[in-house]
């Protein structure tokens, strides 16, 4: 399984990766006149486009120091220490801006949340913990973020981070005080950071209703679910072999029973498979052949039933795509989602589109220092994750011939 930012230290920085050298200088000035109008000062201001520009042209790590000293040395880090770790401006209308930006020049086709880990070497950053994960097979010691990437075929960009902290982080009063967690913070289970992460978007931001991509694993699929879709939002989520469902196609009569899983529903369904045709997110977007069947199901009875919204139509019903590559005999990913009228082909292309976040984090993001803040508190991280996520749209714009602002990169 392909899971974002799980990568080791020793293969994040790829030598092809773009390197700012002044190409996306008129972008970037006009795009931070615009994510930064909510900043009161414009000192303020200043240090975020000189910030960006640090994370853009800086070699090696993008730690506060190494910024600091592409830009100019030992006054300027305590500066920026301070604008990054101890100011007061507000991240969430600057990720507000750069999701208002992207829907004017690159519309997101469909919103991406994925995990991110992060290994630290120290238990002091906030919200590090040491934890099993069982996509790396490895025990961490680590931070683990969910991010909502706005994803097309030609580009993905992150837009929204949640940190997620255990109960050992929130309950001791000493660690939150030190890491600045705020009062109101509770804990939360992995899966309510990656629902709440996009809902918060929804409901606050007002961004448009697109298809939501899951894929995160070690979340409790089936309370992502049903939160989801008492929300109304048209989801494709990745599940495990074992997670439970019923069949409700008369064609499986086998697996009719209450809460059969997915394997075995799609074990009976292997008959039923059929080419389908995806580009791949490459340079060259390679077009492959997988295998694919899909069954209607639905969860198995327990609970309030989930109510529909947005006019999609299938009250009840969700449907299990199954995706078998390389002539494997067992499928090789199962996806369930409410979105039933949709063809299949179009499924597994949105389906490929955490490929693209894959892609574009392991060129982009790890390259302007998306995991390279170094602080210990929660609102310095935010800030630099935040600037990193605008510094990534900069560069992934230009890649795509996309800046729209008139300016040739």
């Amino acid at each position: 399984m392909s899971t974002l930012a799980l990568y080791p230290d020793d293969v994040r920085r790829q030598p092809h990766a773009p390197k700012y050298a002044g190409a996306y200088d008129a972008m970037l000035t006009e795009l931070c006149s615009e994510l930064f109008a909510t900043l009161p000062r414009s000192d303020q201001r200043r240090k975020g486009l000189e910030y960006l520009r640090g994370l853009l042209g800086g070699q090696g790590r993008k730690t506060i120091r190494n910024i600091a000293a592409l830009i100019g040395g030992s006054a300027t880090e305590q500066s920026m220490h301070h604008f990054i770790s101890s100011s007061i401006w507000d991240w969430e209308p600057v990720r507000q801006a750069l999701v208002r930006h992207l829907g004017r020049i690159a519309p997101p086709q469909a919103w991406v949340v994925r995990p991110m880990v992060i290994p630290k070497g120290g238990r002091h950053s906030v919200g590090v913990d040491r934890r099993f994960f069982p996509a790396l097979g490895q025990v961490l010691n680590a931070q683990q973020a969910i991010g909502v990437w706005a994803a097309s075929d030609e580009m993905a960009t992150p837009v929204n981070w949640r940190l997620h902290l255990s109960e050992g982080w929130l309950e001791d009063d000493e660690r939150r005080t030190r890491a600045s967690i705020p009062d109101g913070t509770v804990p939360e289970s992995l899966g309510d950071c990656a629902v709440g992460a996009y809902l918060d978007m929804l409901t606050t931001w007002g961004v448009p209703v697109r298809p939501l991509v899951l894929d995160a694993p070690e979340t409790d699929t089936g309370a992502i679910v049903r939160r989801l879709r008492e929300a109304g939002v048209p989801l494709l989520v990745r599940v495990s072999s074992t997670f439970r469902l019923t069949a409700a196609d008369p064609a499986l009569p086998g697996c009719r029973a209450e809460g059969v899983p997915a394997h075995q529903i799609m074990g009976a369904a292997a008959g039923m498979r059929r080419p389908v045709m995806w580009s791949d997110h490459d340079a060259a977007e390679t077009l492959r052949t997988s295998m694919s069947a899909s069954v209607r199901v639905r969860m198995p009875a327990r609970g309030p039933r989930p109510v529909r919204a947005l006019g999609q139509a299938g009250v009840g019903d969700l449907r299990l795509m199954g995706e078998w590559e390389n002539g494997q005999s067992s499928p090789t990913a199962l996806w369930l989602t409410d979105m039933t009228t949709l063809h299949p082909v179009a499924l597994m292309q949105l389906s490929k589109m955490t490929r693209r976040v894959d892609r574009d984090f392991a060129e982009i993001s790890d390259q302007v220092g998306m995991r390279d803040y170094t602080g210990r508190s929660f609102k310095g991280w935010h800030r630099h994750v935040t600037l990193a996520s605008a510094a990534h749209a900069v560069t992934a714009l230009g890649r795509a011939g996309r800046a729209g602002l008139g300016y040739a990169v």
